[in-house]
């Protein structure tokens, strides 16, 4: 309890540019933990998605029965199943047109895919880079802290003729804090940035791989009918 009143004490009694040093780290830190949960929670739903998506698409449904399904639930849709509805419906709309070629059918259908794959992508990259940002930028605003807070500390030795401990030790210890808060604010930042930059890494590529295996099924009705 003595300890936790002597840290509120110290940041009480900080400079102000300590103190607002001390506010943007906490409020970085508060906001980065807002967006990991939220990305935690938005990743585990995509790869729960993918995964029963896949294991109803290799159940041996037809694909146009399955678009339908997923026509009346795409409120609720995500990830695979959003390429999967963009490239069939482009399909269908392509191969109901007279006269075009099968090969120029596939090249709207990937475009198509394409283009929902990115979004999907960029959805689940947003918010990362502002976790790579403070767990980059937190450790050199705490310095900045820690650096202001001694260097008050020092000059204000210079007015007395016999320095002691007790006179720089409050100054020390506040930028002693502005240290600890800035790694407080980075550490969870880049843990949470690595993680889930790798967990949306094997989701694009399970992404790409499902967009060619589907292509080739659907290379094969282009070319049979």
């Amino acid at each position: 309890m003595n300890s936790e009143l002597s840290i509120i004490t110290l940041i009480k009694e900080a400079s102000p540019v300590v103190q607002i040093v001390m506010f943007i780290l906490v409020a970085a830190s508060v906001i980065s933990w807002t967006f990991i949960f939220g990305k935690y929670r938005e990743i585990r739903r995509a790869e729960q998605t993918s995964i029963a998506f896949e294991d109803r698409f290799w159940s041996g449904i037809d694909l146009a029965d399955l678009y339908r399904q997923l026509a009346t639930e795409s409120d609720d849709c995500g990830g695979l199943e959003l390429i999967f509805l963009a490239g069939f419906k482009e399909f269908g709309r392509l191969r109901q047109q007279s006269g075009i070629m099968p090969e120029a059918v596939m090249e709207g259908t990937q475009r198509a895919m394409r283009v929902a794959l990115n979004r999907e992508l960029d959805k689940l990259d947003e918010r990362l880079p502002f976790l790579a940002t403070v767990g980059s930028t937190s450790p050199y605003i705490g310095l900045f802290g820690t650096v202001w807070g001694i260097m008050n500390s020092f000059r204000s030795l210079g007015s007395v003729k016999q320095a002691t401990l007790a006179m720089v030790a409050p100054g020390i210890s506040e930028a002693l804090v502005a240290t600890a808060m800035g790694l407080f604010a980075a550490i969870p930042a880049v843990i949470a940035y690595n993680r889930y930059s790798t967990n949306i890494s094997r989701l694009a590529n399970r992404y790409e791989s499902f967009t060619e295996e589907l292509l080739s099924l659907l290379h094969r009705q282009a070319h049979t009918k």
